[in-house]
C-alpha cells in the first residue's frame, strides 16, 4: 500500500512556476517561434496555429493595441518587461494575462523574446503575497522571528532588531538566551517547543520580558507562534510574533487596581481601619512599601484646621516582606513634618510629589529613620507622596516607595495614586464624620443614662450594659432604678426604637418622663398610659432626617414597683419583653404578663399584673438586643431559644448579683451586639416587721390624740424620743385632714429605715394643696407646718383612696454613697 504524500496548497504558488506558467517565444519581428502546452491550455491556440504568425496579428485586439505597443516599446527600451496585458482567446474573448519578458540572445546579430504568462488573478495575489511577507520583515510593526527546529534563529524583521538593538542579520544562529534572562528565555523556548511538538498554535499568550542591555525596565509582549512546513509536509522551524503591550497590560492592571481599590476601600466607618485598606491595595499592585499617615485632628476622628500641615499620626504600613517595615515609623507614632522633606511640601502644595531621578530620592529628606533599606531589603529607588483630600481639607498623605520593582514610578501611576487617594480620603472623612457623631451620640447617652445605682433597703441592684456597635449606631436602651415613697421602689427598662442621636435623645426624654410619672406615685399601667401620649407626640414632632440618625417613631417599656413592707409588685409592659423571676430557690422562669402594645400606637389600654415575691427573689428586666444580639432578622424560633438560654444562665443557687450579669453576658453575647443591650437584675428584701407600725384609726374626732399617743410610743421604743414633738405634730395634722376632709377609715403606719416616714391614707380621693394662710382664716396651716418640717412629703393615690406621706431624716445617720455604673 502506498504511503499518500501530503501537499499543502494553503496560499498560492509562483504563477510563473515553470509547471504552472505558459510561456511562448517571439522573434525580432514578433513573430512566435515557440509555444507551450500551457499557453495552448491559457488562450486556446494550439501550436500548429500559434507558429509563425505575428503575435500582434492574433493575440492582440484592436481596441488594446495602444497599450500593447506601449508595453513592447518599454521591453524593448529595458530589454524585458513585467506587467499586465490583454490578450485576445482563440474564442475572441479577452483575457488579462501576467507577462513576464526577457530577451535572449540568439547569435551576434540576432535577438529572440521568452515570454513567461499566467492568469492575471494569480499573478497580482502572488505580487500581494510577496508584499506582505516583505512588509512583514521589513515595515511591520509588530515582531517577527523565524527559529529553526533546534531553537536558533534563522531570520528576524526590523521590528525584532529594534527591539534587541541589533541588526536583523546579526541574529541569524544566535538562540533567545543571547537577548533575555533565563527567567523568561525559558518561557519562550517552552513556548516553542510545544508549538513544534504538536503543531497547535499559540496565540496572544502574554509574558514578561526583561532584556539583557535593559534590566531595569520589565516589558510585558504578546506572543503568538505556530509551525512552518515545506509543501511536501517537512517541519522547517517555528515562526513567532512578538508585540510589546507593557502599555496596554499597564493600563489593565491599574483598572483592576482601581476596581479593586472600588471594592475594597471604606467596607467599615472606621478611619483606621480605611487607611489599613489603603496600603493593603497599593502593596505590592503600586509600591513596594507604603505608609498612610493621617493629622491628628483626623486620627482622633475631629475636623482638621483648613491650613493645618502637621504634627501627623501614622495609621498604616505595608511592605512586600514583613521585615522591611522595620525600618519605618511604626503605626500609632505621631510625627512631626520637617520642612523642605517630600511629604511636607506634599501637604503644603497639596499634589503630588514624585521624588526620584538619577542620584534616588535619598538625595531628599524624609520623614523615615531608613530609607535606604540595608538589612531590611534593597534601598528605595523612587519615592511618590500624594495628599489625601476631602472637601477641601487636607486629611493626610499616602507615601508610596519602589525598591524591589525595578521601574520608576511613571505619570500613569500617579494618576492611579491620586484615585486611590482620592477615594480613601473620602472615605476617611466619612468614617471620621460618621465617628465624631457617633462619639457626640455616644457622650449624649451616657449623660443621659444613671451614673449611679441608688442604695435601696427595698432591693439589691446590679446591671449590664452594652451599646450597640459602631456600624448600627447608638440605640434608646435605658434602665432605671427610681425610690418612691414609703420605702417603694420602681424598676424600669425601655427601648426606643431606632439608632443614632434621635434615639438618645428620646430616651433621655422618656427617661425624665419616667422620673416624673413615678415621683406622682402612679400606678404602672398609667405611668405607660401616660408615655404612650409623649411618644406619640415626640414622633409626631420629628423631621425627616437622614440615614445615620433615622426617625424615632415609638419605644417600648417595662415599669415595675416593688414596696419592700408588703412583698408586692406591680408590673405593666408596652410591646417589652417579659422580665424573668428567679425564685430564692434558683427556679427561674418568664412571668406572664399582659403584653400591652408598643408606645407611640395611642389609643390603647395597658394592664398591670400583680404578684407577691419572697424575700431573696430575683427580677430580671432586659431589653431585646439581650435576646436577639446575633444576627438582624433573627426568626421567633431562635428568640426563644435564647430566652430559653437567658432562664438558664439565672437558675441556680443565688449568687453576687455581678457574677449573674457577667455569666449572662458569657451565655447570650458571643460578639459585639448589634443592638443595644439593658440588663437590670434586682434581688428582693423585705422589711424587718419591727421596723413597721400599722393602726387603723375610727374617723372621729379623738383620732388625732390617739395617733399622737400611739406615735409617742413607738418613738420612744425605737430610740427616737428627740423626734416626739415634731413627729407628733405631723401625725396629728395628717390624721386631723384625713378626719375632716377624707372618708372611712384612717390608717396610721410608721416606717423606720434611714429616714421615718409617716404615712394616712383615708378614702377619699381629694388631693390636698399646701397654701400660705391668711391671719384671718381659721385652717389652712396644717400641710404648711408639715412642708417646713419635713424632707420630703406627698400624695399617692390607691384604689381604696389615697395616702399622704412625709419623711424626716433620723439623727446621726449619714447618706450612704451610691456605687458608681
Amino acid at each position: 500500500m502506498d504511503t499518500p504524500v501530503t501537499t499543502f496548497s494553503e496560499g498560492p504558488e509562483d504563477p510563473f512556476a515553470v509547471r504552472r506558467s505558459a510561456s511562448a517565444v517571439l522573434d525580432d519581428r514578433g513573430a512566435v517561434v515557440g509555444w507551450s502546452e500551457r499557453a495552448e491550455a491559457l488562450l486556446g491556440y494550439p501550436a500548429a496555429e500559434a507558429l509563425g504568425r505575428r503575435a500582434a496579428g492574433f493575440l492582440v485586439d484592436p481596441r488594446d493595441e495602444r497599450v500593447v505597443m506601449e508595453a513592447v516599446a518599454a521591453c524593448v527600451r529595458g530589454e524585458g518587461w513585467f506587467g499586465v496585458v490583454p490578450v485576445r482567446h482563440r474564442d475572441g474573448r479577452r483575457v488579462e494575462v501576467g507577462c513576464r519578458v526577457r530577451a535572449i540572445a540568439r547569435d551576434a546579430d540576432h535577438r529572440e523574446w521568452f515570454l513567461v504568462g499566467a492568469p492575471a488573478d494569480d499573478v497580482i495575489q502572488w505580487e500581494t503575497d510577496r508584499s506582505v511577507l516583505d512588509g512583514l520583515f521589513r515595515r511591520s510593526p509588530i515582531g517577527l522571528a523565524v527559529h529553526g527546529p533546534d531553537m536558533t534563529i534563522l531570520r528576524v524583521n526590523r521590528a525584532i532588531a529594534k527591539f534587541s538593538g541589533m541588526r536583523a542579520e546579526e541574529h541569524r544562529g544566535l538562540r533567545t538566551s543571547d537577548f533575555l534572562i533565563p527567567r523568561d528565555t525559558d518561557t519562550v523556548e517552552d513556548q516553542l517547543r510545544e508549538v513544534l511538538e504538536t503543531g497547535r498554535s499559540s496565540v496572544f499568550a502574554e509574558q514578561p520580558c526583561v532584556l539583557r542591555r535593559d534590566p531595569a525596565r520589565e516589558l510585558v509582549v504578546s506572543v503568538s507562534a505556530f509551525r512552518l512546513h515545506d509543501p511536501a509536509g517537512r517541519i522547517l522551524g517555528v515562526t513567532q510574533t512578538i508585540e510589546d503591550v507593557t502599555d496596554r497590560h499597564l493600563a489593565r492592571r491599574r483598572l483592576a487596581l482601581l476596581n479593586e481599590a472600588s471594592a475594597r476601600i471604606g467596607t467599615t466607618l472606621d478611619v483606621a481601619e480605611t487607611a489599613r485598606e489603603l496600603a493593603r491595595v497599593a502593596v505590592p499592585g503600586l509600591a513596594d512599601r507604603v505608609a498612610v499617615d493621617l493629622l491628628e485632628p483626623v486620627a482622633r476622628g475631629e475636623e482638621p484646621l483648613r491650613d493645618m500641615t502637621g504634627p501627623l499620626v501614622r495609621a498604616a504600613v505595608r511592605t512586600v516582606r514583613p521585615d522591611e517595615a522595620d525600618g519605618m515609623h511604626p503605626v500609632g507614632r505621631t510625627m512631626d513634618v520637617p520642612p523642605g522633606t517630600v511629604q511636607a511640601r506634599c501637604l503644603a502644595e497639596r499634589k503630588p510629589v514624585l521624588d526620584t531621578g538619577p542620584e534616588g530620592p535619598a538625595a531628599s529628606p524624609s520623614m523615615e529613620p531608613e530609607r535606604t533599606g540595608g538589612a531590611t531589603g534593597p534601598g528605595a529607588h523612587a519615592h511618590l507622596a500624594v495628599p489625601l483630600v476631602a472637601r477641601g481639607l487636607v486629611l493626610g498623605l499616602l507615601s508610596l516607595w519602589r525598591s524591589r520593582r525595578l521601574e520608576p514610578f511613571e505619570e500613569d501611576d500617579v494618576t492611579l495614586a491620586e484615585e486611590f487617594a482620592a477615594r480613601a480620603a473620602v472615605c476617611i472623612d466619612n468614617a471620621r464624620r460618621y465617628t465624631q457623631q457617633h462619639q457626640a451620640a455616644l457622650t449624649l447617652q451616657h449623660s443621659l443614662l444613671p451614673h449611679t445605682v441608688p442604695r435601696h433597703p427595698a432591693v439589691d441592684v446590679a446591671h449590664l450594659y452594652l451599646p450597640a456597635d459602631a456600624t448600627a449606631g447608638v440605640g434608646g436602651d435605658w434602665f432605671d432604678i427610681i425610690p418612691l415613697s414609703g420605702l417603694r421602689v420602681a424598676l424600669v427598662v425601655g427601648d426606643v426604637v431606632g439608632h443614632g442621636i434621635h434615639a438618645a435623645a428620646t430616651m433621655g426624654r422618656l427617661r425624665a418622663a419616667v422620673h416624673t410619672l413615678a415621683n406622682l406615685d402612679l400606678t404602672p399601667d398609667e405611668v405607660l398610659s401616660h408615655l404612650d401620649d409623649l411618644v406619640d407626640r415626640l414622633a409626631a414632632e420629628q423631621e425627616p432626617t437622614d440615614d445615620l440618625s433615622r426617625q424615632v417613631v415609638g419605644a417600648t417599656c417595662l415599669y415595675a414597683v416593688y414596696d419592700p413592707v408588703s412583698r408586692h409588685c406591680a408590673l405593666a409592659r408596652a410591646g417589652h419583653p417579659p422580665p424573668a423571676v428567679v425564685t430564692p430557690d434558683g427556679r427561674a422562669s418568664l412571668l406572664d404578663l399582659p403584653a400591652g402594645p408598643p408606645l407611640g400606637l395611642g389609643g390603647l389600654p395597658y394592664e398591670s399584673a400583680e404578684l407577691s415575691l419572697a424575700e431573696g427573689s430575683l427580677l430580671a428586666l432586659y431589653t431585646d438586643g439581650l435576646v436577639q444580639a446575633g444576627d438582624r432578622g433573627t426568626d421567633e424560633r431562635d428568640v426563644d431559644e435564647r430566652v430559653a438560654d437567658l432562664c438558664a444562665a439565672l437558675t441556680g443557687p443565688a449568687r453576687a448579683l455581678d457574677d449573674t450579669c457577667t455569666a449572662v453576658r458569657e451565655a447570650l453575647l458571643y460578639d459585639h451586639p448589634t443592638d443595644d443591650v439593658a440588663l437590670l437584675v434586682a434581688r428582693t428584701r423585705v422589711l424587718a416587721e419591727e421596723k413597721v407600725a400599722t393602726w387603723e384609726l375610727p374617723a372621729e374626732p379623738t383620732a388625732a390624740a390617739r395617733a399622737r399617743t400611739l406615735t409617742e410610743a413607738r418613738l420612744t421604743e425605737w430610740g427616737l424620743e428627740d423626734m416626739h414633738f415634731t413627729t407628733e405634730l405631723i401625725v396629728s395634722e395628717l390624721v386631723t385632714n384625713a378626719y375632716r376632709y377624707g372618708g372611712g377609715p384612717i390608717t396610721l403606719r410608721l416606717i423606720r429605715d434611714r429616714h421615718l416616714i409617716c404615712e394616712v391614707s383615708d378614702g377619699s380621693s381629694t388631693s390636698p394643696h399646701l397654701r400660705r394662710a391668711r391671719s384671718t382664716d381659721e385652717g389652712g396651716r396644717g400641710l404648711f407646718l408639715v412642708a417646713q418640717l419635713t424632707e420630703r412629703w406627698g400624695t399617692r393615690y390607691t384604689r381604696e383612696g389615697k395616702t399622704i406621706w412625709t419623711e424626716q431624716a433620723l439623727p446621726h445617720v449619714r447618706p450612704e454613697p451610691s456605687p458608681p455604673l
